[in-house]
C-alpha cells in the first residue's frame, strides 16, 4: 500500500516544486496541501485528479508500482511516438536536455 502524501511529496520534489506551485498548478489552495501533511490527512479523490493533473499524469500512474502496468496521458502517447522516430543520438540528447531542465 502507497502513501498518498509521500507519493505527492516524490512527484513535487522530483519536479522541484514547492507546495505554493502545486497549489498553483492544481487550482488547489496551499492551505488545504499544508494541512494534509499537518493533520496526516488522505486527500480526496477530486483533490488528487487536479494533482495528478498538475504532475501531467493519470490517477493509475500515481497508484501504480513499479511492476504495475498504467495507461499513458494523451500527452505521455504523443511524446513517445515523437521519440521513437529520433536516432538513437537525438534520443540521448533529449534526454539529457529534459534531465538538465
Amino acid at each position: 500500500m502507497i502513501d498518498v502524501l509521500d507519493r505527492i511529496s516524490y512527484y513535487r520534489n522530483k519536479r522541484g516544486w514547492t507546495e505554493y506551485q502545486l497549489s498553483v498548478k492544481s487550482g488547489l489552495t496551499q492551505s488545504t496541501i499544508s494541512s494534509w501533511y499537518r493533520k496526516n490527512l488522505i486527500p480526496s479523490i477530486p483533490s488528487l485528479e487536479k494533482i495528478c493533473a498538475a504532475f501531467g499524469i493519470t490517477l493509475s500512474q500515481f497508484f501504480a508500482s513499479e511492476d504495475d502496468t498504467f495507461t499513458l496521458t494523451d500527452t505521455q502517447r504523443k511524446l513517445l511516438e515523437n521519440i521513437s522516430q529520433l536516432s538513437e543520438e537525438q534520443q540521448n540528447a533529449l534526454i539529457y536536455f529534459l534531465e538538465t531542465l
